[in-house]
């Protein structure tokens, strides 16, 4: 059994990830209704079916004419009808032989006759078949978020194919007395940000024997152990998935976060995550993420650029998590280890520092993980 003590050595954190990602694919596609795919990852690349209008369109209310039935056309000079043309409103498809839509003062009619009374440019007010869309073309990549906006264009598409790996948070340890739903909440918040579904929470009470019989009853893509992964004496979540499955990993030289840990049970992933709120994030942010992004199929998202604000000092050997809050010009660090929670409150995201580091001059331009 691969149980670590306080004497054992951490595993780097890049190791750590080859292991945890090795073997990984994507969980298999749902097809879901537009409206319900918005931040989900498409499994596959979603194309027009047909042109975008299928036809030409009105864009605003008014008559539908031919634009060469009314150059020069004016109050002084008016272009005499047989009847009055179609009235559309905007959205409307025009009719076969029209071009151009004249707004209602354009038209005077009086019973049968109608005068147009304006002239416009053929093609004034109108869209033509195909100009927002042509058929086949590409609304969102496969590997890709879908977006609020691009369900404008997937209107007409009765389902599109996403990938959600379902993920079950197990709570355990002294930890989940005191705030078990507050941290399973943060955590269904980051999973859905990560493209995932919170699929079941359970506060697993009685020790080991519990644990492993929780983890080989869940069914989830990934289960999300939170607390109990230390050297305590009811720190028993490692003991426990070394019974229920395999354990690969327990202690990652990460800061904070170092006794995080991670295996599989009959081919499912688990990650141990530490109960202390820091050290909860920053093995998420390290590992769960990453994970997350080989479930979906999705590249992993950029880190965003920018220059911190004040030096951060770090230590060698260990990969370490630093909470930074948004500023004006750059960003500000809040910490890493032992973060007090009004401290930790502030975060906007976070950065880390390589083993091979000391840290980062002020000024100097880092990458920042989302929070």
């Amino acid at each position: 059994m691969n149980t670590r003590t306080a004497s054992t050595a951490l595993m780097p954190l890049a190791e750590a990830l080859g292991l945890l990602l090795a073997g990984v694919a994507p969980v298999p596609s749902r097809a879901v209704e537009p409206r319900e795919s918005i931040g989900r990852v498409a499994a596959a690349d979603i194309l027009a079916e047909g042109p975008k209008p299928a036809r030409r369109i009105a864009l605003r209310d008014g008559w539908a004419v031919r634009g060469a039935d009314i150059v020069g056309a004016s109050p002084y000079a008016p272009a005499p009808l047989a009847a009055p043309p179609a009235w559309v409103e905007a959205g409307d498809p025009l009719p076969a032989d029209a071009d151009t839509v004249l707004p209602a003062e354009g038209v005077e009619a009086a019973g049968p006759l109608a005068e147009i009374v304006a002239d416009a440019p053929t093609g004034e007010g109108v869209r033509e078949g195909g100009d927002d869309l042509a058929a086949g073309s590409r609304i969102v990549a496969a590997g890709t978020r879908i977006r609020s906006l691009d369900v404008l264009a997937l209107a007409g598409l009765e389902r599109v194919t996403v990938r959600v790996p379902e993920v079950a948070i197990l709570l355990s340890g002294p930890e989940r007395r005191a705030s078990a739903e507050a941290r399973a909440a943060t955590l269904a918040g980051l999973v859905a940000r990560a493209g995932g579904a919170v699929s079941d929470v359970a506060d697993v009470a009685g020790g080991e024997d519990a644990l492993a019989a929780a983890l080989g009853g869940s069914a989830a893509d990934l289960t999300l152990v939170v607390g109990a992964t230390g050297l305590g004496r009811e720190d028993r979540a490692a003991a426990a998935l070394a019974r229920a499955g395999s354990l690969a990993a327990h202690g990652i030289a990460l800061r904070p976060g170092e006794s995080a840990g991670f295996g599989r049970v009959e081919g499912r992933s688990v990650l141990l995550l530490p109960g202390a709120p820091d050290a909860m994030l920053a093995a998420f942010l390290a590992l769960a993420r990453p994970l997350l992004s080989a479930l979906t199929g999705e590249a992993p998202e950029p880190p965003r650029p920018a220059r911190l604000r004040r030096k951060v000092s770090s230590v060698i050997g260990l990969s370490e998590i630093v909470f930074v809050a948004e500023a004006a010009d750059g960003v500000e660090p809040l910490g890493s280890a032992e973060l007090a929670l009004h401290r930790l409150l502030l975060a906007r995201g976070a950065i880390l520092v390589p083993p091979d580091r000391e840290g980062y001059a002020e000024g100097t331009p880092v990458e920042i993980m989302p929070l």
